[in-house]
């Protein structure tokens, strides 16, 4: 029922093989080298997103600091009529 037992994983690794042949070492290598593509694009995404969320708190901070700065201000001017 689960999974695939010690012999039929032989017998897969021999199909493969019969299959391949000599040209299994650069099967292998265009496959690593497409697991690393795989895993720079991820982090450029990542990085995408970091990158995207420090600005948009960096534009939440400053619209944030005028309108903290004019509410100080205006306590701190007498109102003159």
């Amino acid at each position: 029922m689960g999974g695939l037992s010690p012999f039929h994983w032989l017998i897969l690794l021999a199909v493969v093989f019969l299959l391949f042949g000599n040209r299994l070492p650069s099967v292998m290598r265009s496959l690593g080298q497409g697991v690393v593509e795989f895993k720079k694009g991820l982090q450029g995404i990542e990085d995408d997103v970091k990158s995207a969320a420090n600005t948009s708190s960096r534009i939440e901070d400053q619209s944030n600091k005028p309108q903290a700065t004019e509410a100080k201000q205006n306590e701190a001017e007498p109102v003159q009529r």
